[in-house]
């Protein structure tokens, strides 16, 4: 009995130690004062694209230097429902911001609006949610990017051909933007897209819709593919079926071991820099946790590499 008793106490305690911790939070963050020490939830969307792994690596490695910093990370492993629930999850546990990549836009902007009605400043990460409840959105121009692709495409082809266009996941901002901007790229040139598909930024995906197209079209003179995975499992379809040589392939994201190294290798014709934003992320968050004002949006830059300027480390857009 007194054993029971006295286990009653000790949760009762640790209850109250955690209520009491949580509310100082609170009144610490509404008086915008420095603390010790912070948690910053970090909402992946998946972990099935080598640039997402990319971009965790680079979170973590910036929130290394800060010993008064510990980023959680969750991975929703391309599972809208499940991303919901962990930002959920970040909310009730009162982390101290929270980082959200999202899958897709609209199911998400709810989720993020509430972290932030509940005080909890939120980055948004590479994709956007809908509307303004947010701290601060990070990401490079991919409508831009979608542009610079399309124009650079149509001088190498001589503004004419025929083109693959091997789309991301189109419930994304980024799906939509890097098409849209593309379009506008090509547009009073010759270039033709005579297929296009939702790969879902996967390369075994892409793979498969290339197949596709090879067997329906003799001619195909360019893959454009919103990523490169993508381009990558276009080029390898290609390759089985002993048409490589006659296409130009296009990606974007530009990481060094991936889309830099297809360039150098000559299995893409020209890749677009996508940066992660892992380091923006990390120094907006120290600023945002020490009281500072944010912008409510940082635009990253792009770079072009091709088989002349990848040596030198590409060119800005």
């Amino acid at each position: 009995m007194v054993r029971r008793h006295f286990t009653f106490l000790w949760i009762l305690a640790i209850a109250l130690f955690v209520g009491c911790s949580s509310g100082d939070k609170d009144a610490t963050r509404a008086a915008g004062k420095a603390r010790d020490f912070y948690t910053i939830g970090m909402s992946q969307c998946n972990l099935g694209e080598p640039w997402r792994v990319q971009m965790n690596a680079d979170l973590k490695a910036a929130a290394d230097k800060h010993p008064n910093i510990e980023i959680v990370f969750k991975d929703a492993q391309n599972d809208t429902l499940k991303q919901r629930a962990h930002v959920e999850e970040f909310v009730s546990a009162g982390v101290d911001l929270l980082i959200i990549s999202p899958k897709e836009a609209a199911p998400l902007t709810e989720p993020v609006a509430k972290a932030v009605d509940a005080g909890i400043p939120v980055i948004v990460l590479d994709r956007a949610v809908q509307g303004d409840n947010y701290t601060c959105f990070i990401g490079a121009d991919n409508k831009l990017i979608g542009k610079a692709a399309g124009a650079w495409l149509a001088k190498k082809l001589g503004d004419k051909g025929k083109v693959v266009e091997l789309k991301g996941l189109m419930t994304s901002i980024p799906g939509h933007d890097r098409h849209s901007g593309f379009l506008e790229g090509i547009a009073g040139s010759g270039l033709e897209v005579i297929f296009e598909a939702d790969m879902k930024w996967l390369e075994p995906d892409a793979r498969k819709e290339m197949d596709s197209a090879l067997a329906r079209f003799d001619t195909i003179d360019a893959v454009y593919a919103h990523n490169d995975p993508g381009a990558h499992g276009a080029y390898l379809a290609a390759k089985a079926a002993g048409r490589e040589k006659d296409i130009v392939f296009v990606g974007i994201d530009a990481l060094p071991q991936e889309g830099v190294a297809y360039v150098a290798q000559g299995i893409l014709s020209a890749t677009f820099q996508y940066p992660t934003g892992g380091a923006e992320a990390i120094d907006t968050a120290l600023r945002i946790l020490a009281g500072e004002e944010v912008p409510k949006k940082i635009v990253l830059g792009s770079r072009l590499f091709t088989a002349d300027n990848v040596k030198q480390g590409g060119e800005p857009l």
